[in-house]
C-alpha cells in the first residue's frame, strides 16, 4: 500500500502533530471462511476517498480541516493472535497521544484489538456493533481471534449493543444479551429501536461497523453479504444521534471486500468514514484543541493486562 495523505488532503492537515484524527489501515484477511479479499479493503477505501468530494452538504462543513493522519498499515499476519496484539498495541499508543483513533480493516477480527485498547483507556465503555452477524463465538477453527469471535471479548468486558443482526449460530444465543440485540427483522417494524438502543448506552461509546450490516443492494462488496440489511439514510440518522448524545471515543469499519468492476461499495465505505468524522467534530472549530478524555490512570488489571503495552510507535 503506497503511503499518501488520506483523501489527498494537503500536508498541513495530514501531519501527526497537527492532526486530531488518526486513521490506521489493517489489511488483514487471515481467518475469513468464504470470500477472501478483505485485506484489499483499506487500499480500495483509500483510493475511493481520494476521489470523494470533501465538502459535506448535510452539515456544510469540511471535517478534513481538523487534520487526519494516515498511519502506516499494520501488516502483522503471522497468526490471528499476533495481529490482534499488534492492533491493540498500535491503537493504544495513538490514544495516549490524545488522538481520535479510527481503524479500517480488513476482516472483523481486527476489532478485537481495537476494542481491547479502548476498553483499557476509557471508563464504562459501550461497544456499539453494526453488523449482519453476531460474531459471538468464544473460539472458532482453533482461535479466539477468528472473525467469528470478533465481539465475544466485548460481550464479556463491555456494554455491548448489537444492531442489524440477521445471521448467527445457535451456540451464540448462550452468550448474546437479547435485551441489547436489535435484530434486523424486528427493527423493520419498530420505530423506537434507535431511541431504545441509545438509552442503553453509557456515556463513552466505541463503534464497530461491519459493512455487511448494509443491505447488499447498496453494499454488495463484503465477504458475507446478507439480505435484509440497513439502508443509507436510516443508518446515518441513527449514527448522528449517537454522536450527538454520547461521547464517541473511536470507531472502526471492516469487511470491505472490493470488486474491481463495481466501485459503489468502496465509495459507500469512504463516505461513511467521512460522515462519522463529520458527526464527531460537527461543533468543534479546527483550531480548538482536541481532548479525547481517555483515562490515563485506568488500570488494565482485569482488562487483559497480560498483553504487551508498548508505546514506542
Amino acid at each position: 500500500m503506497n503511503k499518501k495523505n488520506y483523501a489527498g488532503i494537503d500536508d498541513q492537515y495530514a501531519k501527526l502533530d497537527n492532526a486530531k484524527i488518526v486513521l490506521i489501515p489493517v489489511p488483514y484477511d487471515g481467518t475469513s471462511t468464504w470470500q477472501k479479499g478483505a485485506d484489499k479493503g483499506p487500499k480500495a477505501f483509500l483510493e475511493a476517498s481520494e476521489n470523494m468530494e470533501l465538502y459535506d452538504i448535510e452539515t456544510e462543513t469540511e471535517v478534513y480541516k481538523q487534520g487526519v493522519f494516515l498511519a502506516d498499515p499494520i501488516t502483522e499476519s503471522s497468526s490471528p493472535e499476533a495481529m490482534v496484539e499488534a492492533v491493540h498495541k498500535t491503537v493504544k499508543s495513538y490514544i495516549k497521544k490524545n488522538k481520535f483513533v479510527t481503524t479500517f480493516g480488513g476482516e472483523h477480527s481486527i476489532s478485537i484489538g481495537t476494542i481491547r485498547a479502548f476498553n483499557e483507556s476509557f471508563d464504562n465503555i459501550t461497544v456499539l456493533q453494526l453488523d449482519a452477524h453476531a460474531d459471538l463465538r468464544k473460539s472458532y477453527q482453533g482461535s479466539a481471534c477468528n472473525h467469528a469471535c470478533a465481539l465475544y471479548e466485548a460481550s464479556q468486558t463491555t456494554n455491548l449493543i448489537q444492531v442489524g443482526i440477521r445471521s448467527m449460530d445457535a451456540i451464540e444465543t448462550t452468550v448474546m444479551d437479547e435485551d441489547k440485540t436489535y435484530f434486523a427483522h424486528e427493527m423493520a417494524d419498530d420505530d423506537s429501536w434507535m431511541d431504545n438502543a441509545i438509552d442503553q448506552m453509557t456515556d463513552n461509546v466505541y463503534i464497530t461497523i461491519d459493512l455487511d450490516v448494509f443491505d447488499p443492494s447498496i453494499c454488495p462488496s463484503t465477504g458475507t453479504p446478507e439480505p435484509g440489511g440497513l439502508l443509507w439514510y436510516e443508518t446515518l440518522d441513527f449514527l448522528r444521534q449517537v454522536f450527538e448524545e454520547k461521547n464517541v471515543v473511536g470507531f472502526d469499519i471492516v469487511e470491505l471486500c472490493p470488486n474491481e468492476y463495481a466501485k459503489a461499495s468502496d465509495f459507500l465505505a469512504a463516505k461513511l468514514y467521512y460522515k462519522l468524522l463529520t458527526y464527531k467534530f460537527l461543533n468543534e472549530d479546527a483550531d480548538e484543541d482536541f481532548e479525547s478524555n481517555f483515562n490515563a490512570m485506568t488500570s488494565s488489571i482485569h482488562k487483559f493486562s497480560k498483553f504487551e503495552d508498548d508505546d514506542d510507535i
